[in-house]
C-alpha cells in the first residue's frame, strides 16, 4: 500500500481534545508545540493535532452547540474560525500555523468530521471543480448521532469524489501532515462508511502531500481489519478513552483481539493518553478541570500496554503543565524503543487477572510486560527460557532502570492495577 510509506512506526504526538474539547485556540496550539519541540522532539514526538470544530467560532468546551453557523468558504469547505486562530485571517487557513509548527521541526494535524456541512447542503453551495453542488452529493439520512455539523456523503453520486478531492487539496495547501477523520470507524462501517473511507483514501493519494490518515471513533469492527489497513494508517479500537480504570481494564481485551494485525504504516489505536492536566475545557469522561485520575501505578500500566502493543501514542493533557513524573513517562528510552522498534508483540498468557505480553526488540533484545489487572495483590512469574533468555541474561526494569542478572525466571508480586516492564539482553 502506497500510504504505508509513512507512519512506518506508531505516530507520537499531542491532541487538543482531552484538555480543550472543541475550543482550543491558536495560542494554546502554539504553546504546546513549543513545549514538544523543547522537551519531547528529541525522543521522537512530532505531531501537533488540532481536534474537532476549529471552524466553530463559539465553541467553548467539549459540549457541541447544535446547528450553529460554522465558518465555511465558497466551495462548501469548512475553514478555521478567525476569532480563535488569528493567523487564518484573509483566507490563509491553517497555513501560517502549520508553517510555525514545521519551523519547530514538528508535523501538523487536524481533525475533520466525515461528510459535508449541513449548512452547505441547506445553502446548496458549489463544489470546487465540479458542476455539482453540496445538495447533489449529500446523504441526509447519514448523520452523526453526537454532532450536528455534517451530513454524510453518498459515494455513488457524481461530485462526491470531487468534494473530498477539494478538501484534501486545501489541506495540502495548508501543509497538513495528519488528518483524524471522525464518525467513520465504528460499527456504522457495516453500512456506507467504507465508501467514504475509500473516497478519502483516493483524495489523499491525489492531493500531492503525504498525510497520515487516522480513523475514529471505535470500536472498529475486527472483520474489517483488511479494509482499514488498505485505506488508513491508524484506526481506533475503542470509543473515547478516559482516565477511568474500567476503560483501561477493557483495553486488555481489545489489544488481545487486535494482536498481530498491525505493521509498518498501519496501526490499531488504543486512543489518547489522558495524562497530566486534562479536562480544562472538557466535560467528557465524567470530569472537569483536573489532573489525571489514574494512579501512578495505573499510568505506568497504561504506558506499558500501549507501548508493548505498539499503539500510536497521542498525549491528551496540557503539555506546558507537565510535572517531572509525567514527562518521564513520555521520554523513557526503552519504552519508546519498544513502541517504535519492537516486533512480534503478542500475549504470552492470561490467567485470571495475571496478564503477560512479550515482544522482540532491536539487537536480539526481548521485552516482557507483567500486569495485575485485578483488585488484590498477586504473584506473577515467567521463565527466562520461554522468553529466549537464560541465567546469563541481563534483566532491566524499564521504568526503574534497575538491572539484575543470574536469574532463571522473573518473579514479582504486583499490587492491584500495577505492572512491570522488563528488557532482557
Amino acid at each position: 500500500m502506497n500510504h504505508h510509506r509513512f507512519a512506518q512506526t506508531p505516530p507520537l504526538g499531542w491532541n487538543s481534545w482531552d484538555c480543550y474539547g472543541a475550543s482550543v485556540t491558536e495560542e494554546e496550539v502554539r504553546g504546546n508545540a513549543e513545549y514538544m519541540a523543547t522537551h519531547l522532539k528529541e525522543s521522537g514526538w512530532q505531531y501537533i493535532v488540532v481536534d474537532i470544530q476549529w471552524y466553530e467560532p463559539g465553541a467553548n468546551s467539549s459540549m457541541y452547540r447544535p446547528f450553529v453557523e460554522l465558518e465555511m468558504d465558497e466551495f462548501s469547505r469548512l475553514i478555521p474560525a478567525v476569532n480563535r486562530f488569528p493567523s487564518v485571517a484573509d483566507g490563509k487557513g491553517f497555513k501560517e500555523l502549520s508553517d510555525y509548527v514545521h519551523s519547530l521541526g514538528l508535523k501538523f494535524g487536524i481533525h475533520i468530521m466525515r461528510g459535508i456541512p449541513r449548512q452547505a447542503v441547506h445553502q446548496n453551495t458549489p463544489i470546487l471543480n465540479s458542476v455539482h453542488t453540496a445538495r447533489d452529493i449529500a446523504h441526509p439520512n447519514s448523520i452523526c448521532p453526537w454532532n450536528t455539523d455534517m451530513y454524510g456523503i453518498d459515494a455513488s453520486k457524481e461530485g462526491a469524489q470531487a468534494y473530498y478531492d477539494s478538501l484534501f487539496k486545501l489541506y495540502a495547501e495548508w501543509g497538513v501532515d495528519y488528518v483524524k477523520v471522525d464518525d467513520i470507524a465504528a460499527s456504522k462501517l457495516y453500512n456506507t462508511h467504507v465508501d467514504e473511507i475509500e473516497l478519502i483514501r483516493k483524495a489523499i493519494d491525489h492531493c500531492g502531500r503525504d498525510m497520515v490518515l487516522s480513523l475514529s471513533p471505535g470500536p472498529a469492527p475486527l472483520e474489517f481489519a483488511d479494509t482499514l489497513r488498505d485505506n488508513a494508517n491508524m484506526w481506533r479500537m475503542t470509543d473515547d478513552y478516559w482516565d477511568q480504570w474500567e476503560l483501561l481494564y477493557d483495553m486488555f481485551d481489545r489489544c488481545e483481539k487486535w494482536s498481530g494485525l498491525s505493521g509498518p504504516g498501519y496501526w490499531p489505536d488504543c486512543d489518547m493518553l489522558p495524562l497530566g492536566h486534562i479536562g480544562i475545557r472538557s466535560v467528557d469522561g465524567g470530569g472537569a478541570d483536573r489532573w489525571t485520575r489514574f494512579t501512578k501505578d495505573e499510568q505506568v500500566t497504561m504506558m506499558t500496554l500501549w507501548s508493548i502493543f505498539r499503539s500510536p501514542l497521542m498525549f491528551g493533557g496540557e503539555l506546558r503543565d507537565n510535572d517531572s513524573w509525567t514527562l518521564s513517562l513520555l521520554t523513557n528510552k526503552d519504552m519508546l524503543e519498544l513502541n517504535q522498534k519492537g516486533s512480534h508483540s503478542r500475549l504470552l498468557f492470561r490467567e485470571d487477572n495475571k496478564v503477560v505480553w512479550t515482544a522482540n526488540g532491536p539487537e536480539d533484545a526481548v521485552y516482557v510486560a507483567l500486569f495485575n489487572i485485578g483488585e488484590a495483590h498477586c504473584e506473577i512469574e515467567v521463565s527466562l527460557e520461554e522468553l529466549g533468555g537464560d541465567s546469563s541474561s541481563i534483566v532491566k526494569d524499564v521504568w526503574s532502570n534497575e538491572a539484575t542478572s543470574n536469574k532463571e525466571k522473573i518473579q514479582v508480586t504486583l499490587a492491584p492495577h500495577s505492572s512491570r516492564l522488563y528488557k532482557i539482553t
